[in-house]
């Protein structure tokens, strides 16, 4: 199949978003560790120091922690009044209390669907650990699942793996391509089954959304359509008699590679965190380009000094198309973060929470996402394309430049 390799094209929206996510990433993770710790004194800031890299934090976690005082509270230290300390608000604790309500809701069937995308069907836990925000995972998700599912989930070696004797198993391995399909066809107008398979609009096709200037490029379309006249695998099925070199199992990584951002609650993940599960994926070495050759279904952004992938379908004019309850608990804490660094020391007096989770004066999501670079289409940097022969073994070397594994 004749590839036409793409350039990277910037996204201002989707890198305000992914800027944003890091934020509330690093603000949720400091929330569960400082309400994990037995000490009910506040915690030295020098001993949350070390885990700036962890938090994926662009400056220092005082400046984080005194930049949003509606949700760490300083005071200085008992035994050394010059050395800041901080502990959770009220604010913090409402909040805790709804993100474990929120992640109650499926965060077993994420972890579930997880394991059987791999081969083994089974993940050390060491792998799992940095996709725990990206799945909505509670901090003991391995000891959580296994007391409320025994029936789905086994943990031993530090592994935790999948029960074969489920009955569950059939019923989620889906991906939500089918899922889909499934629906469209049950509702499916004459007009839309009398679409070709061909057709980029054909239930099982993968949405595609280009950066400005390559989605009607007749090329791009002329691949686009030998594409989607492949065969599509599921990500659940067995796909090891297919040959890793054909166009067919190149496919089935894309779909794979897609179903997995579909179970992430924001739609994106770090690149780093795959690459720990790439060989039990099945994906290829250098798995990176597989994003950089398809930039209608993914986009790959170098903000807050690593690399992440976002399902661009995920999203629709700066707002999640499908929220997660979870994503709306942490949009609340966007609002809490934001009120902090708007009213600093009155932050608290001007929130608005109340137990039932809804807030007076909250923004709505359109004032939220409205500003420069929001537009969905804000690409920039169109540097055009070449075409590739599938058989060039120079497209391993020379894709996508600093993008590169």
């Amino acid at each position: 199949m004749q590839k036409v390799r793409l350039k990277w094209v910037k996204n201002r929206g989707l890198d305000h978003i992914i800027t944003r996510t890091t934020n509330i990433r690093a603000s949720c993770l400091l929330l569960d560790h400082l309400a994990r710790l037995p000490s009910s004194s506040p915690v030295p800031a020098r001993s949350l120091a070390r885990l700036q890299k962890p938090l994926g934090l662009t400056v220092p976690v005082l400046r984080f922690l005194r930049r949003h005082p509606t949700l760490f509270a300083e005071a200085p230290h008992p035994r050394f009044p010059s050395l800041p300390s901080f502990s959770l608000t009220s604010a913090s604790h409402l909040l805790l209390g709804r993100f474990a309500r929120a992640s109650a809701i499926d965060s077993h069937l994420r972890l579930a669907r997880l394991l059987l995308l791999t081969r083994s069907k089974s993940l050390p836990l060491a792998s799992i650990l940095p996709l725990r925000f990206d799945l909505g995972l509670p901090y003991n998700f391995a000891a959580a699942f296994l007391a409320s599912h025994p029936d789905l989930f086994a943990v031993s070696n530090n592994h935790i793996s999948l029960s074969t004797s489920s009955r569950l198993l059939e019923d989620i391995a889906m991906s939500s391509l089918q899922r889909r399909n499934a629906e469209a066809i049950e509702g499916a107008t004459y007009r839309a089954l009398s679409r070709p398979p061909s057709s980029s609009s054909a239930p099982l096709a993968f949405p595609m959304r280009f950066p400005r200037g390559y989605g009607g490029m007749k090329k791009v379309k002329a691949w686009m359509e030998e594409f989607h006249r492949l065969p599509y695998i599921s990500p659940y099925e067995d796909a090891s008699g297919i040959d890793p070199e054909s166009d067919i199992y190149e496919k089935r990584n894309i779909g794979l590679l897609h179903e997995l951002l579909g179970l992430m609650v924001h739609k994106m993940v770090r690149r780093n965190a795959i690459r720990l599960l790439r060989e039990e994926l099945g994906l290829p070495h250098k798995f990176t380009r597989l994003f950089t050759r398809y930039p209608g279904v993914f986009y790959l952004s170098l903000k807050c000094k690593t690399t992440t992938v976002v399902l661009r379908e995920g999203y629709e004019r700066g707002k999640l198309v499908e929220q997660h309850p979870l994503a709306a608990v942490r949009d609340k804490v966007f609002y809490v973060m934001r009120t902090g660094v708007l009213y600093r020391g009155k932050g608290l007096s001007k929130l608005v929470l109340d137990e039932d989770g809804d807030e007076e004066g909250v923004m709505d999501g359109d004032e939220e996402f409205h500003g420069e670079g929001m537009d969905e289409d804000a690409d920039v940097e169109c540097f055009g394309m070449e075409i590739v022969d599938n058989e060039d073994s120079t497209d391993d070397e020379d894709d996508a430049g600093d993008m590169d594994d």
